[in-house]
């Protein structure tokens, strides 16, 4: 192809030497244009490059569409998969609270005052003791937002 092309090329050239008077006139949007052969060659020759760079364009916007396309359809096959999966497992998981028979039963509430995780029931119902925790005696003290230090 790039043979035959440069062989075009030469071909035109050596005709454009021949007959150098010879333009062709067009007029396009009222404006008159007047090329020799080998422009008018040109010209074509880059309105085709043109048109191949347009299709080169067009055919990888498609591809990438297709692959869009596919990774969508196999992510939403995934998702329809997952939710099977999840529900499956949500009947497994109520048929076996339906076979095992409740530990404690719905009389007696679990009673947790103090809200440690521990049913208050069993612990004595004396109050905690309480800590106190030794006072730190520094010269900063934070008062309505300000910091103020007190002299020693």
């Amino acid at each position: 192809m790039i043979v035959l092309a440069g062989a075009t090329v030469v071909a035109v050239s050596w005709d454009e030497a021949a007959t150098a008077a010879s333009t062709a006139t067009f007029t396009v949007f009222d404006r008159t244009i007047q090329l020799s052969q080998l422009e008018f060659f040109f010209a074509g020759a880059v309105t085709g490059m043109v048109f191949l760079l347009g299709l080169a364009l067009l055919f990888a916007g498609m591809r990438h569409s297709a692959v869009r396309r596919r990774k969508m359809h196999a992510s939403r096959l995934e998702a329809r998969d997952r939710v099977a999966r999840l529900e499956q497992e949500k009947r497994e998981l109520e048929r076996k609270l339906e076979e095992t028979p409740a530990t404690t039963p719905a009389a007696t509430p679990v009673v947790d005052r103090d809200r440690d995780g521990v049913d208050d029931r069993a612990e004595t119902t004396a109050p905690h003791p309480r800590v106190e925790v030794p006072r730190q005696h520094s010269s900063d003290q934070l008062v309505a937002g300000r910091h103020t230090r007190q002299s020693k």
